[in-house]
């Protein structure tokens, strides 16, 4: 048995590829002390033809959704891809873009995932959250700086945002609620774009 222990992030991202569960993601894991490729591998042994690699599949399917508040003062267009046309028509995965529509159109976030964020806009934050933090002890310093910084990507970033519709995602992420349609279609997801219109602005 290893002694290797996965992080969330790991399983995560091991869920992501395969749909698998997250026990059984991290049972994998920790059996294959950390090589995802083994992992998958163990999951393909014990769950048979229900697990397969998405990490190499793209994603060039989708549906293109809209939503317009009813004062008509704000709309979205959204683009979420998947792999099928088959599951580009299901109705879980329309309902999903058509939710992100709407959560765009009440969160007003400015990119879609960490890595579309402008590094000009990330270092202007980053300096005026170390401005802040001078008054702390120098160790602590890092610390206080990132977690504003993570706080600012829960404020620009969409899959970084928990749903506004807490009652309905209990207070779940854009990319947990992405993930969930993934491993429930079996085919990678992704919110490939957006467009927020507000009148005046």
């Amino acid at each position: 048995m290893s002694d290797y222990s996965p992080t969330a992030q790991d399983v995560k991202a091991l869920r992501e590829r395969t749909g698998a569960g997250m026990m059984d993601c991290k049972k994998a894991l920790v059996e294959s002390g950390g090589d995802v490729d083994q992992a998958i591998e163990i999951l393909r042994k014990k769950q048979g033809k229900r697990i397969e690699d998405r990490g190499e599949r793209v994603a060039s399917e989708g549906t293109i959704q809209t939503y317009i508040h009813s004062n008509a003062k704000v709309g979205v267009l959204v683009e979420v891809n998947c792999e099928t046309d088959f599951v580009a028509r299901n109705d879980d995965f329309i309902a999903f873009a058509r939710d992100i529509a709407l959560h765009i159109a009440a969160a007003n976030p400015q990119f879609v995932s960490e890595d579309q964020v402008d590094p000009a806009a990330k270092e202007r934050e980053t300096k005026v959250f170390e401005e802040q933090a001078a008054d702390k002890p120098e160790n602590i310093r890092p610390k206080i700086v990132e977690g504003q910084l993570r706080k600012w990507f829960e404020e620009v970033v969409l899959l970084s945002q928990k749903h506004v519709n807490e009652d309905k995602y209990e207070g779940k992420t854009i990319k947990q609620i992405q993930n969930e349609v993934a491993a429930k279609t079996g085919e990678n997801v992704s919110i490939r774009r957006f467009a927020r219109f507000a009148v005046g602005s």
